[in-house]
């Protein structure tokens, strides 16, 4: 297995800029003007309110590279605050690995080198997301062990032993319903790594994360009852659980 240390990814993030000008075939002064506005183009695309179809079908046929070059730009920017969601996943990572949303594919790329793990489970709905993380597999030499899936209902029957959503779960409209599905696909020793960040902003400059007021009680609800947080040392967002009441041998 090709082991993809923290070293690599704060000195490159696993070749991200050499891998995304060789995926879309720009220069390096392209590459940079395009990572430069990543999040402002983003937000540019942002329809306005929408329901939960329209929101499927945002991701899925409107957002094409936007999302790399707005996702890049954050990883390559908060290097050492990626850097800290790395090393709690290596300190967890094991067996099945779920990376829903995964984006870019810092995530499901470096799990893929951990010795712990058998096997990674991409799921995004971005097809440009998917075929840039294929891509990046091969190039690091992890392929083998990546599977890309658009949802999770292609990924079978496997119980994930640990699942990783960072950065996900406020922009969809049922975030309590997404923790279930996680919670029915979890093995009995399994670990949840997550994060949210239910806020619009204080000048709307995340109009893609949703904040309604019942919405957030009930994903706080369904997580204080169905998962024991997991204490870990680093001062980051992301959070570790176990699940509790699975009925599992």
């Amino acid at each position: 297995m090709n082991n993809l240390e923290i070293g690599d990814f704060l000195q490159s993030g696993f070749d991200l800029k050499e891998h995304l000008a060789q995926y879309l075939n720009l220069n390096q002064k392209e590459l940079d003007e395009k990572l430069s506005k990543g999040q402002e183009n983003m937000s540019k695309l942002h329809p306005g309110s929408f329901n939960e179809v329209d929101i499927t079908a945002f991701y899925e046929n409107e957002i094409s590279y936007a999302h790399l070059f707005d996702l890049a730009s954050w990883h390559l920017g908060s290097s050492q605050y990626i850097a800290d969601t790395i090393r709690l996943l290596k300190m967890f990572a094991a067996g099945n690995v779920l990376d829903f949303g995964g984006g870019i594919g810092t995530h499901a790329l470096a799990a893929a080198g951990m010795s712990e793990v058998e096997h990674v489970y991409f799921v995004d709905l971005n097809p440009q997301n998917r075929e840039f993380l294929l891509e990046r597999a091969n190039r690091l030499g992890v392929s083998e062990f990546i599977s890309v899936h658009r949802d999770m209902t292609s990924t079978g029957n496997v119980q994930f032993d640990t699942v990783i959503c960072f950065d996900v779960l406020e922009h969809l409209p049922n975030p309590s319903e997404q923790l279930s599905i996680f919670h029915k696909r979890l093995s009995k020793n399994s670990v949840a790594l997550l994060n949210w960040y239910f806020f619009k902003g204080n000048n709307g400059e995340y109009p893609f994360h949703l904040d309604n007021k019942e919405m957030i009680e009930n994903f706080f609800v369904n997580l204080q009852s169905n998962f024991i947080e997991i204490f870990h040392p680093f001062l980051i967002t992301a959070r570790s659980y176990k699940p509790l009441n699975l009925n599992k041998s």
